[in-house]
């Protein structure tokens, strides 16, 4: 059992680092003069990366069955839509405000 524990806490802080080293790569390269399409892409991406890790090891999916992804999976392709949808009704709206005004 401590072998267990053991092996379960050297993945958990292995991934801590890795997270804590990817959120100092995102803090120095906000500061660097990068064109803003470049900058907000790779930001996206590591983003993403921290985001999945976060999922798969601190609340514990990456040991799920397959069927919770199989549910979770539809779930996010409904979010993504919608909140395209939105996003752009909100810069139309956007646009009609600085029109009027």
């Amino acid at each position: 059992m401590e072998h267990a524990e053991t092996a379960g806490n050297k993945i958990v802080f292995s991934v801590w680092f890795g997270l804590l080293g990817l959120t100092v790569f995102e803090v120095i390269l906000a500061y660097r003069q990068l064109p803003l399409e470049t900058m907000l892409t790779v930001l996206m991406f590591l983003s993403v990366i921290k985001a999945a890790l976060i999922i798969a090891y601190f609340m514990h999916l990456r040991y799920e069955r397959a069927s919770l992804f199989v549910t979770l999976i539809p779930a996010l392709v409904f979010v993504l839509i919608m909140m395209t949808v939105i996003f752009a009704d909100s810069s139309r709206l956007a646009h009609m405000r600085s029109l009027v005004q």
